[in-house]
């Protein structure tokens, strides 16, 4: 996109399907698991904003852990006997269908590609060789490096630092909002990858392209 010749993905929601853990259960579960699965996914997002906030940094499978024991205390028709099954499944997430072939298209273009995550890099290599990712990602960049969660600008930098380029010859893909006005005020070129079709917000730090799946970002560079 716009001449960038490097790729950096977020991982969660963008590559792999943080819904697939429960989905993978859906019968155990019973009907209450989509319930269950937006309850894990916001708690474990929220304090990971609140640690930063404070200063206060427990790792991402840590909060992981504790967003899914409060899910399961607000979803009392799920069985808490369930837990270490969805902990495993969360280790070993799906990719979402276009992802294989999008990154393939984009490497033999030329382009460098990476990951940047909240995740830890335990739960990173986890997600990335399940899904037969890891030998087309060059680099894996976990938050844990800087003790920090997304939006925090330190995050961003990881990847600058590493790779050593100005932040406008990146292309950052995220399907969440926030991580993107976070990458665009860190000044990368962003795309939203809006799955879910959700309303436009962060005005002031609008994404360079709006896309429904990665699909089109090949295209559209």
């Amino acid at each position: 996109m716009q001449n960038a010749s490097a790729f950096v993905f977020d991982a969660y929601g963008t590559l792999f399907d943080v819904h697939a853990a429960v989905r993978r259960h859906a019968g155990a579960i019973g009907p209450d698991g989509p319930l269950l699965s937006e309850i894990w996914r916001a708690k474990q997002l929220e304090y990971s904003w609140v640690r930063t906030l404070m200063g206060a940094y427990a790792d991402f499978w840590q909060l992981t852990e504790q967003a899914l024991d409060f899910a399961f205390a607000k979803v009392p028709s799920a069985d808490p006997a369930l837990r270490p099954q969805l902990l495993e499944a969360y280790r070993h997430l799906d990719c979402y269908p276009e992802v294989p072939g999008v990154l393939k298209a984009l490497k033999s273009g030329g382009a460098k590609l990476a990951i940047l995550s909240n995740g830890t890099p335990q739960m990173l290599e986890s997600a990335v060789k399940s899904a037969a990712l890891d030998h087309i990602i060059d680099d894996v960049f976990s938050v844990d490096a800087v003790g920090r969660f997304k939006t925090d600008p330190a995050v961003y930098e990881i990847v600058t630092n590493a790779w050593r380029l100005y932040p406008k010859a990146i292309s950052f893909q995220s399907s969440n909002r926030w991580d993107v006005a976070g990458a665009a005020k860190a000044g990368f070129q962003t795309v939203w990858i809006n799955r879910s079709g959700q309303p436009e917000e962060y005005g002031d730090l609008a994404p360079n392209l709006i896309l429904p799946s990665l699909e089109g970002l090949v295209s559209a560079g």
